[in-house]
């Protein structure tokens, strides 16, 4: 090929010419080669030098980080795209103004000792918590880079010996660790101002074993021996629940070969005797302090051991308790654990209290959690969501549901799922908690997608503002909580990302706060359209109507609903875990893996 040989004699004389330069010009001469290195690859292919000859060495690697920039730039550009996409879309959407009496809302349980740390001590506190009140709602509906929760349950903050302070000493301050009284009246005013309800966790059930009640009964019993007690001398006696006979439950009185005292929990909780007078006159006496700080009503903890094994005692109690703190403030909202089954839980309804905490729907093998894994059929998530509230209202027409999907007690959400559509089973099981009518509850750090399961400690992990321990604010977490590995990343990173478990939990927040209907609407559910992988129900409320399909599998999903369709504009509001988008032609619904579509 005589072409070939003459071209690389002419590439071999241009090289000699080259280096004579380089040796004549010195470093001027080299600057002006390695200037061009393009031009001299170029001649190269020209004479048949094969890619990786012409693109090899110090020339090859500079091309190659080229192309690299080239294409981080380009997915930075569509990274900023879509959040600015996201961002128009969230705009969209108004929030409907929620007036402070309104009991229907979108809570965020905080936990205050692993959230936001003010003073570097490595526990979380009040003042941290008003640092940082602007990323759960900023109190402006225009912005979009808050969460948009309007109410804020504080799990217990009163004094007390351990970390999670369910065992109170003083139920009238607040626990040092935490802060002062005056930062408790300064969060409530920053609350007020953002239109953020604020209910506080009350515990009645029982008191710490170092409350001076429990204190004062035991050393009275300790010096009586085997008499018998007078509540004269110590109306404490009354208080708790004291006996000579030990019993499943019960603990030891100090320094007491002959009394003993119901510790349903364990002994540093002596379970409070709820049917004393002066028992109730204390509580009511607590209620009007707490209210009179502004707090918005009571978070109940452990209502069915008011009285262990006892129902109809605990709703009796409930019931006293509803009517006195109904009679002071009319709109305080009142929500109680009843950690049982549904048809039990129901029941603690005929006491008139607001909200019963729905655990049918939460923790891991809840309705949610076994739709979304494809564990059970989709359809029943519709289907549940129409039958309670037959079951609910039975027993009280003006109860408001309290759905969550995890909290303080229960694994963390991420675990619940792996494999390659963990993330966004994570995502739309979250907002199928958020879609249910009454006051949705969200533990802080779902919107993360935080991971922690096993003992308690780790289920109430430091809130993952960051990856960097050492940021300040950052928490360092129960004493005895395990090393947590966070399998998604924290919000600094989740927040530059458009399809991030932080990005999908503040737009499902935004639409449930735009459409009243979702809140408050009666559920129909759309069994013509619902099946294994899909649930369709609508909502109602005054004269709005939304239809509400999700696909709860990877699959794109196509229905026919023209019945539908005829009565409705638009897809009014959506959320989908990638790029991927739903669409509505004549009739025909489109749905993307995991896409959740609402019509109006």
């Amino acid at each position: 090929m005589p072409y070939k040989r003459k071209g690389r004699a002419r590439f071999l004389c241009i090289m000699i010419v080259l280096a004579m330069l380089a040796a004549g010009c010195g470093k001027g001469g080299m600057e002006e080669r390695s200037a061009n290195p393009q031009q001299i690859n170029n001649q190269a292919k020209e004479e048949g030098m094969p890619d990786d000859a012409a693109g090899s060495g110090a020339d090859g690697v500079e091309v190659e980080n080229k192309q690299t920039e080239n294409e981080e730039a380009e997915s930075g550009d569509g990274t900023k795209q879509a959040l600015e996409e996201l961002e128009s879309e969230e705009r969209a959407l108004l929030p409907v103004e929620v007036s402070m009496e309104d009991n229907y809302r979108t809570y965020y349980e905080v936990f205050v000792y692993s959230f936001y740390d003010s003073n570097g001590d490595g526990i979380g506190d009040l003042r941290g918590l008003i640092d940082k009140l602007d990323y759960i709602n900023d109190g402006d509906p225009q912005t979009t880079s808050d969460l948009g929760c309007n109410g804020i349950w504080l799990m217990p903050i009163m004094p007390s010996p351990s970390y999670h302070k369910y065992d109170v000493t003083d139920y009238y301050e607040i626990d040092p660790e935490y802060g002062t009284m005056e930062d408790f009246e300064t969060l409530i005013t920053e609350c007020d101002k953002r239109g953020i309800k604020v209910i506080i966790d009350l515990v009645i059930n029982h008191s710490s074993s170092e409350h001076l009640w429990f204190k004062e009964a035991c050393s009275y019993l300790a010096a009586l021996g085997d008499g018998e007690p007078s509540l004269e001398e110590c109306p404490y006696v009354d208080y708790y629940h004291f006996t000579k006979e030990a019993g499943t439950g019960y603990s030891q009185v100090p320094e007491s070969d002959v009394w003993y005292y119901e510790a349903q929990f364990y002994y540093g909780m002596p379970d409070l005797n709820l049917y004393n007078e002066q028992v109730q006159r204390e509580i009511e006496d607590i209620v009007d302090f707490w209210l009179s700080k502004g707090v918005g009503g009571f978070r109940l903890d452990a209502a069915k051991e008011y009285e262990t094994g006892v129902d109809s005692a605990n709703v009796e109690i409930l019931t006293w308790f509803t009517d006195m703190v109904k009679e002071k403030k009319e709109d305080a909202y009142l929500v109680a654990e009843v950690w049982t089954d549904i048809s039990t839980y129901a029941q603690y309804y005929d006491s008139g209290i607001d909200s019963v905490f729905n655990f049918a729907f939460a923790d891991s093998e809840g309705i949610i959690a076994s739709a979304a894994k494809e564990s059970a059929p989709a359809s029943s998530y519709g289907k549940a969501l129409e039958n309670i509230q037959e079951m609910f209202s039975a027993h009280n027409p003006d109860y408001i549901d309290a759905p969550f999907y995890t909290n303080h007690d229960l694994a963390r959400s991420a675990g619940y799922f792996s494999g390659d559509n963990a993330q966004s089973q994570t995502k739309i099981a979250g907002a199928m908690n958020l879609l249910m009518t009454g006051s949705a509850f969200v533990y802080y750090g779902e919107e993360l997608g935080m991971k922690g399961a096993g003992k308690d400690e780790n289920k109430r992990a430091p809130m993952y503002f960051s990856e960097d321990k050492d940021m300040p604010g950052m928490c360092t977490g129960p004493a005895d909580m395990d090393s947590v590995k966070m399998k998604y990343g924290s919000y600094e990173e989740q927040v530059q990302d458009p399809y991030s478990i932080y990005h999908y939990y503040r737009k499902a927040i935004r639409i449930r706060n735009t459409f009243p209907a979702i809140s408050k609407g009666i559920v129909t559910n759309l069994e013509t359209y619902s099946d294994d992988t899909l649930t369709a129900f609508a909502k109602t409320y005054e004269d709005e109507t939304l239809y509400i399909f999700c696909n709860l599998s990877v699959e794109p999903k196509t229905i026919q609903i023209s019945e539908i369709s005829s009565e409705t504009e638009k897809i009014a509001a959506s959320l989908y875990v990638d790029e991927n988008r739903a669409s509505l032609e004549e009739g025909t619904l489109t749905l993307p893996g995991y896409g959740v579509v609402i019509l109006k």
